[in-house]
């Protein structure tokens, strides 16, 4: 074990972090890594299936981790592969770590099925990940910088590079940061960079020197330990959600909010709290566990007036050139740089799965734009994009380089009696976003049983934007479609992105009530009919949502949609399909709201509890009092009640018919 000493303690004189990949069966992994552990002092976290470490973590409480320090740990893979959970454990260890990663047996490995598929492949088992492992495989073989130390083979340690001590950086370009900050007018400043560059220690050092007072924001107060350390006194932490709830207590005497790893709070929220300080500042990962600080500041940053953006380069827990993040960012793809265009012409090609093996460079290319377009776009989406069923991709080129990007997921297909069960709200399986939404909140009841193509992203270089590029990337998927009933898109609404997929010949079918977490925006899905089938159904959603306008409208009041303001008063039969589906299925109240509307305006007998809600515009919380309930579960199922009464006081005959066909549906 003395080799094992010794290249730890040059690894912390070189300030680097390394990897260790451990590959066999489970008893012969547990014990290498035990003895490691036992030899090398550290903390040693432990991240995947429950250890006997003294610190452990789930993958999926990775997040809380954020902005804390460890020496050491262990990634345990062997069941699943969590590769943003990877990733944020990577940037939580300090110069002079090993990171521990068990996998399965090598020759098995890429055949075995990964318990993380369930998260992403839309599937009920999980499966196996071929493209991906891999492709991990070749990078860990390629990679003189990690160590491989498989079972029944012989261990080779890497030869000691001949690398100058690291002196670790002295933080000149923080503290020029931080005289800025301390002399800043009001207005955002917002600071970017890759872990480990300081950002969280410069916002604790802005609170300790800043005359006045600071409040300090975060998804996770434990995520913010390294700010808090820097800030000592001047640490006054408050939940964002509890700080927007409490904000006139909290708004008085305040001169700086700052939001540590502001990307990782819903757009909305953050754009609410941005608003209530003077001064406010936004530090955010690039290549963060939830996505990319830079889509962040395409998509949060870009909306916001005096906004000065600041970005730290230079690692400082770590030197440069480090073996471990190097690594974590040629397997996960974190380089997403800006593409600069080309002279030339553009010509667009059609891509499919097998080209991340034959065409590699062009598939991460691909991948990379999505991730510098869309702040949500994580390791997750490349792990679907690689071994997902029924991915498709297109992307437009000037010589080699990717200017322009789009994502096709295939959706629909389901059985009449699964698809029915959908709109009736019994059943949601895996999958299918928009055929499902179709069906479950626009009620076509038919949307899943048909052959569809879902734009996930499409992302064009900023160079070449507003010159068509997006539209015939849209109009060659749309080509290459035909066999296909309709295209879909589901998006945050704009003015400017609803104009986009007009242009390309969308029609708008739904717009929810509740504004998105991640964009702050409502809702929106629209279609492209492209057979027959997709005309009728296109026709019928863009009916209903004209006849639904007017009663949207009442709940968003204030918002600028494209919502029809005539007001329907005749109840159709797609109202009473969508009455009975409410009163005696399962169908959710938001889907039913206009075809409710219409039914109490005809007042076929007394309706307090659906009269409050949708002509006195109550709020749940109001009714549920007035009427002495125990909550939204007990005011639903009431409501459900009084549209029973109204369908039966309205026509009786008519009443048992839709009960009956309901019935049949089961």
């Amino acid at each position: 074990m003395s080799e094992w000493r010794d290249g730890t303690a040059r690894l912390q004189c070189q300030g680097w972090r390394r990897l260790l990949v451990i590959s066999g069966t489970t008893q012969w992994s547990e014990q290498q890594a035990a003895g490691l552990m036992e030899q090398l002092p550290g903390d040693w976290l432990w991240v995947g299936e429950p250890s006997h470490s003294l610190q452990s973590c789930a993958p999926s409480a990775i997040r809380t981790l954020l902005g804390r320090e460890f020496r050491h740990a262990v990634f345990d893979a062997r069941c699943g592969f969590h590769a943003e959970a990877l990733a944020a454990l990577s940037g939580t260890l300090q110069a002079g770590s090993w990171l521990l990663l068990l996998v399965p047996e090598w020759d098995r490995w890429a055949q075995q099925p990964d318990e993380d598929s369930l998260r992403w492949s839309e599937r009920d088992a999980p499966c196996a990940t071929p493209r991906f492992i891999q492709r991990l495989q070749q990078l860990i073989q390629a990679d003189a910088r990690a160590v491989l130390w498989r079972e029944n083979h012989p261990l080779i340690l890497p030869v000691a590079e001949a690398v100058p001590q690291w002196l670790p950086d002295d933080g000149s370009l923080q503290q020029q940061i931080l005289a800025k900050l301390l002399h800043a007018p009001p207005g955002v400043q917002a600071i970017t960079a890759a872990r480990g560059r300081g950002k969280s220690a410069l916002a604790g050092m802005l609170a300790a020197g800043w005359p006045g007072h600071c409040l300090v924001t975060a998804p996770s107060k434990v995520s913010t330990e390294v700010l808090a350390q820097f800030a000592g006194d001047a640490f006054h932490f408050i939940a964002p959600d509890r700080l927007l709830a409490e904000a006139a207590l909290h708004q008085p005497g305040v001169d700086w909010l700052l939001i540590d790893e502001a990307a990782a709070i819903p757009a909305q929220l953050l754009h609410q709290l941005v608003a209530l300080f003077p001064r406010v500042l936004l530090t955010t990962t690039v290549q963060g566990y939830e996505g990319t600080g830079r889509g962040f500041l395409l998509k949060f940053c870009a909306a916001l007036p005096n906004v000065t953006l600041h970005q730290l380069d230079t690692p400082l827990r770590w030197a440069a050139n480090d073996p471990l993040e190097s690594f974590i960012s040629d397997a996960l793809l974190f380089d997403d740089r800006v593409v600069e265009p080309l002279r030339g012409s553009i010509g667009y090609v059609a891509l499919e799965q097998p080209d991340w093996v034959q065409q590699p460079a062009r598939m991460a290319a691909v991948y990379q734009l999505l991730t510098s377009a869309h702040y949500r776009t994580s390791p997750l989406d490349l792990r679907r994009m690689m071994d997902a069923l029924g991915m498709h991709f297109s992307a437009a080129l000037q010589g080699d380089s990717v200017q322009g990007a789009l994502w096709l997921v295939d959706e629909g297909g389901l059985s009449a009696a699964l698809s029915s069960a959908v709109w009736a709200g019994t059943r949601r399986p895996h999958g299918n976003l928009v055929a499902q939404s179709l069906a479950a909140h626009a009620g076509q009841v038919d949307a899943p049983q048909l052959r569809s193509g879902r734009i996930s992203r499409i992302a064009v270089t900023a160079a070449l934007r507003r010159q068509g590029v997006g539209q015939q990337l849209v109009a060659g998927c749309q080509q290459q479609a035909q066999e296909l009933d309709y295209l879909s898109v589901s998006f945050g609404f704009t003015q400017e992105l609803w104009q986009f997929w007009q242009r390309c010949g969308f029609q708008l079918v739904r717009i929810g009530s509740v504004r998105e977490a991640s964009s702050g925006c409502y809702n929106a899905m629209a279609i492209l009919p492209l057979s027959p089938a997709g005309q009728r159904l296109a026709q019928r959603a863009s009916q209903r949502f004209e006849r639904a306008g007017a009663w949207l409208r009442r709940q968003l009041p204030a918002e600028e949609l494209p919502l029809a303001t005539h007001c329907y008063a005749d109840i159709d039969e797609d109202d009473w399909r969508e009455l009975a589906g409410f009163a005696w299925a399962q169908r959710p109240f938001g889907a039913s709201l206009a075809a409710l509307g219409r039914l109490v305006c005809q007042r076929p007998c007394a309706l307090p509890l659906l009269s409050a809600s949708l002509l006195a515009q109550q709020s749940t919380a109001e009714v549920t009092t007035q009427a002495k309930l125990s909550g939204r579960k007990a005011l639903l199922a009431a409501q459900r009640q009084e549209a029973q009464q109204g369908l039966v006081a309205l026509d009786r005959q008519l009443a048992a018919r839709w009960r009956q066909w309901l019935n049949s549906l089961q």
